[in-house]
């Protein structure tokens, strides 16, 4: 609970005696919302931090922000990205962390980033590759960091445990895409439980059954089925669901605390709610994609409109779009992302033209999950203010081991704030977000309220729907190990 102005009166002396050239900013009238409550309040921020929350504060300031009707929010947490998705690829000469400006702007403040294993290289030397090449002075947001294993071999398995001495706290899996480097096997995912159980490392699972997709490529293609659409038709919701479920048994017998990523199908949301009934550490995550958008964008006969869409778990049917929905206001998904990847139509999507089986997976977003999700999920009355906080930002902040450090507005907490402005219509452009892509797959959906100003660490990054902040204003995030996922 925010503290009276009673209870702050000596802090606040004691605050401003102590550091004469402090940077003090005041955010006056507004109402905040936090994961479990909003009521109207200043914010009062020292450098970094926030250092008083409650009424009335008048306090001398460098810069005071009036949020007079406006909603102010913590900022928000995207725990699925691949901003360094190319780095596999080869393409090292790219610098994908430059268009995290896009989050900013969308009022996302930190993201938990995926760091696959380079060629040749561990677990270790891979993540701080990323904090210390290719994020350092480019990141225009906070970022912690998951692993990604894309080689197993025994030095993989060996580094599981050393993970949290460097500030990560989750690893991830992919059942999916056979003979690919990410496949990893029931064998292998067995053993990457057991060891980050020992560890306090999450296990994070893409759960997808690759045999099973493997074969209805195969078909479609044999059967001259290769457009776009064939996508969806080659992984259908079993799929999902059954990857799902073995994951959470697998997960059951090791009793190792479990994430599935980016679920998009009602049979595998059950999955999730049937082993949360039975109380083992299983939880679970959607994407805006999966809550707004449906597989009807991948029939498209215009190839470069339909490949926009090409991403993994493929879109699905209606049906499956409300059961997200009620499993985000039940409690059974933990966390709505953007799966945010830096795929580009008019070079890496062509590849699969002739055959959608080498379209690469993966669409951007993470510039679009805020305000869309207030749209199509508040304004229109699905889920409360309060839950929109948590599972945007609270919850990913506790599973990830950096809350309440991130997460909320309370005393003590970094200074991260988006103040929303909920009075404002808009239409999504990619010209008024660039993400550093070739397209946006939210263009022209139209967005009640706008992201007015957002702070990053007390610093004012984004005003006015403009970037004000700079290159490398991000820092390295460390997660705590043993995090929500391991809390009974």
């Amino acid at each position: 609970m925010p503290k009276s102005n009673t209870d702050m009166k000596g802090e606040k002396e004691c605050t401003f005696l102590h550091s004469v050239k402090a940077m003090i900013t005041l955010i006056k009238n507004g109402n905040v919302v936090t994961s479990d409550n909003e009521f109207t309040a200043d914010v009062l921020i020292e450098d970094e931090k926030i250092v008083a929350v409650g009424k009335a504060l008048n306090v001398p300031a460098d810069k005071v922000i009036d949020a007079s009707g406006k909603y102010v929010f913590p900022g928000f947490i995207d725990q699925h990205t691949h901003f360094d998705a190319l780095c596999n690829s080869g393409d090292l000469d790219t610098a994908p962390y430059e268009t995290s400006k896009t989050a900013v702007l969308g009022g996302t403040t930190t993201i938990v980033d995926y760091a696959p294993q380079d060629p040749g290289k561990g677990l270790l030397d891979s993540i701080d590759y990323r904090i210390n090449v290719r994020a350092k002075n480019k990141a225009c947001v906070d970022f912690a960091l998951h692993s990604l294993i894309t080689e197993v071999n025994d030095r993989m398995f060996d580094e599981i445990k050393e993970l949290p001495k460097i500030g990560v706290a989750s690893i991830k899996a992919f059942m999916a895409y056979k003979g690919s480097r990410l496949h990893v096997d029931d064998g292998t995912l067995v053993k990457v439980m057991a060891e980050s159980k020992k560890a306090g490392v999450t296990t994070f699972v893409h759960a997808e059954n690759a045999e099973i997709i493997d074969m209805l490529q195969q078909d479609c293609v044999k059967a001259g089925n290769t457009a776009p659409k064939y996508h969806a038709v080659s992984r259908p919701p079993m799929v999902e669901t059954e990857a799902a479920r073995r994951a959470v048994y697998l997960a059951e017998q090791m009793g190792a605390p479990t994430f599935i990523v980016h679920i998009s199908t009602k049979g595998a949301r059950d999955a999730v709610a049937e082993a949360k009934a039975k109380k083992l550490p299983v939880y679970g995550e959607t994407c805006t994609q999966y809550l707004t958008t449906t597989k009807e964008k991948l029939s498209n006969p215009d190839f470069n409109e339909a490949a926009k869409y090409v991403c993994s778990p493929a879109l699905r049917d209606e049906d499956d779009l409300e059961a997200m929905w009620e499993g985000i206001k039940d409690g059974t998904l933990s966390a709505i992302v953007s799966d945010h990847c830096g795929i580009d139509l008019a070079t890496l999507k062509q590849v699969g033209r002739d055959n959608f089986v080498n379209i690469p997976n993966g669409a951007p977003g993470v510039g679009d999950r805020v305000p869309m999700i207030w749209t199509k999920g508040v304004v229109s009355g699905k889920i409360s203010k309060q839950r929109f906080v948590e599972v945007c930002s609270a919850l990913p902040a506790k599973i990830n081991g950096i809350y309440p450090r991130k997460g909320t507005i309370a005393v003590g907490s970094d200074a991260d704030v988006v103040i929303y402005d909920p009075n404002c219509a808009s239409v999504i452009r990619l010209e008024d977000n660039p993400n550093g892509i070739d397209y946006n797959i939210y263009e022209g959906t139209k967005i009640s309220g706008k992201v007015d100003t957002v702070l990053l660490r007390g610093k004012v990054v984004a005003e006015g729907g403009k970037f004000v902040g700079r290159l490398g204003d991000g820092k390295f995030i460390p997660s705590k190990a043993f995090a929500l996922c391991f809390e009974k």
